[in-house]
């Protein structure tokens, strides 16, 4: 085992050992805060509290022109961990504990590579990306501070993915009138008819764009996630509430796409309100989405990091996208075990992630 790598694994199983879990939002200033800022000695660190449990760690060094961004909240666990999931474990070929993978790991390896050198670093550690509410970030962006790039860590196995998909959720309520079921309905009678057709029609306009395409992502993802209302089985339902999410490609104009589900319903819903939106990556002018991806291709030429396929899942690089500055997304771990019962992320990957960033920080 390297000194990087195992350095790194004395890093994680302290940064796992705080309970940062999101919900609920009960991260303060003091804890894993007081941990980072006990060794990024030689920096220049700013711990702010944005407020709900969003707290940020703003850590400089040098004139650097890279930017990391490393979220330190974690979903809440679940009743199937076989053990403490705040208790590092390690087995032969990797560690287990909730936020190892997403993404502790990452905020590990940049604490070794920083301690590793002297190189210029910027760091940004936020923790309210699993919130759906991201204080830590738009408080940076406001600053509109200048990097030549941003890397946002989040589990990729290593590779740089330069596009993800955008997301956008919504909630529609259905309005009908209460009724015995046993006569003949007028089609509009029933706020559960009225959503169920609705879905349907929904679901074919999601496969008419099934061929659209962008840096290798295909098609619109789309979720009925759902749908209630009604009151019993002989009575025609006066009300009905359905909540749906998509995730578009960089190309895709999202208000268009919620005009036209919008558009759908027969009668017009009763309500359609959009109730989180996150961009894609690239963000901004569709226009300009390869060129922007591009940008960000040179910039992972430039750092030797490996290019990745686009991916389905939305991360905060589109933020830092949508505010102009050139992102990608690249940290070790496999999203497939981001968010499960024993998350885990391999030595392999926690080796080749802590040697990038230390290449980066601080040259060979």
């Amino acid at each position: 085992m390297t000194c990087l790598l195992e350095h790194t694994l004395t890093h994680l199983e302290k940064l796992v050992s705080f309970d940062t879990r999101n919900p609920p939002r009960a991260i303060g200033t003091g804890g894993i805060f007081d941990y980072l800022r006990a060794n990024l000695p030689g920096f220049n660190v700013e711990v702010i509290d944005h407020g709900a449990g969003a707290v940020s760690l703003y850590a400089v060094r040098g004139a650097p022109r890279y930017l990391f961004n490393v979220h330190l909240d974690t979903v809440p666990d679940s009743p199937h961990w076989s053990a403490d999931p705040h208790v590092l474990r390690r087995a032969s070929d990797r560690v287990i504990g909730l936020g190892a993978c997403d993404i502790k790991g990452a905020a590990a390896a940049l604490l070794t590579a920083v301690n590793a050198g002297q190189g210029d670093a910027a760091l940004l550690f936020s923790s309210d990306e699993e919130a759906n509410d991201p204080r830590c970030i738009a408080a940076f962006l406001a600053r509109g501070l200048p990097y030549r790039a941003v890397l946002v860590a989040e589990p990729t196995m290593g590779e740089a993915v330069l596009a993800h998909r955008g997301i956008s959720s919504v909630l529609m309520q259905f309005a009908g009138r209460a009724g015995h079921a046993a006569g003949k309905q007028d089609p509009a009678a029933s706020a559960l008819h009225q959503a169920i057709g609705w879905g349907c029609r929904a679901l074919d306009h999601v496969q008419s764009l099934s061929h659209a395409r962008f840096g290798g992502l295909t098609g619109l993802r789309f979720n009925i996630g759902r749908l209630e209302g009604g009151i019993k089985a002989n009575m025609i339902a006066p009300q009905a509430e359905l909540r749906f999410g998509f995730r578009p490609l960089p190309s895709m104009d999202v208000d268009q796409l919620l005009e036209t589900f919008a558009g759908l319903a027969e009668p017009a819903a009763a309500g359609f309100t959009e109730t989180f939106r996150g961009p894609s990556l690239p963000a901004g002018d569709i226009a300009r989405a390869e060129d922007k991806r591009l940008a960000a291709r040179e910039v992972a030429d430039a750092l030797d990091l490996p290019i990745g396929n686009a991916v389905d899942f939305w991360t905060e690089a589109s933020l830092f996208s949508a505010a102009g500055y050139t992102a990608l997304v690249y940290g070790p771990g496999d999203i497939a075990q981001a968010h499960t019962a024993d998350e885990f992320v391999t030595l392999a990957q926690l080796q080749r992630y802590a040697e990038s960033v230390h290449h980066i920080i601080n040259g060979r």
